[in-house]
């Protein structure tokens, strides 16, 4: 994943709030700082809105699909309708085999630890993958429809898109994929797109961590 263009600094923040005064900042003071911090302590949001990060994710399906729940942003995808799937798929690391144990909306998820396990899901997720590419290309040389074809792919495939959201919505969705509930794979780009917000607007990332994660 990568940043591909962004309109967000702090002073946006600073701006858009003071706006409701008829004054601005051209760079930030002490005061400036310290209103970002009373936004985001008081949960007065808005002002955190009037930027923007545009993000270009390429990641296996079932993650993408956990994403896109996310009804705070504008996503555009890769279309296997029209263009012809390129054939990579995900394959968890060893460490990323897991358990689910508990009763739902109780789950906690555990490494397994017996290795012979933990291989044969690797190799079954491997072997699948193979599997169903080939008869998916064997679908294509026969006539069937991109459209159809791809009915046969498995969950683990690549997808990418652009996700256009804003520094307010992007606070929401790093404080629930970041949790150690979330899913493990999308709490890993969560961390990547969080290094980014905190890059570009770091003394609001900084009010926010104070804050406890809590989106204003």
């Amino acid at each position: 994943m990568r940043l591909d263009a962004s309109m967000a600094d702090d002073l946006s923040v600073v701006n858009a709030a003071r706006v409701s005064f008829a004054t601005s900042s051209s760079e930030l003071t002490d005061a400036d700082l310290g209103l970002i911090k009373f936004l985001m302590r008081e949960r007065h949001g808005t002002p955190f809105e009037h930027n923007s990060f545009r993000f270009h994710i390429k990641c296996p399906l079932f993650v993408a699909r956990e994403w896109f729940r996310h009804r705070i942003g504008s996503f555009n995808e890769y279309s296997a309708r029209y263009s012809k799937f390129d054939g990579e798929f995900y394959i968890p690391e060893r460490d990323a085999v897991r358990s689910q144990v508990g009763k739902p909306g109780a789950y906690t998820f555990e490494t397994i630890e017996d290795e012979e396990t933990a291989q044969l899901l690797i190799d079954k997720i491997a072997e699948t993958n193979l599997l169903m590419y080939g008869r998916y290309e064997s679908l294509l040389k026969q006539g069937v429809a991109k459209e159809l074809a791809r009915a046969v792919l498995p969950v683990t495939m690549y997808t990418q898109f652009y996700w256009t959201v804003n520094a307010r919505s992007l606070m929401n969705f790093l404080s629930l994929r970041t949790d150690q509930n979330a899913l493990l794979e999308i709490r890993e780009y969560a961390s990547d797109v969080e290094s980014y917000f905190a890059a570009e607007m770091p003394h609001t990332y900084a009010a926010w961590i104070e804050n406890g994660k809590v989106t204003p």
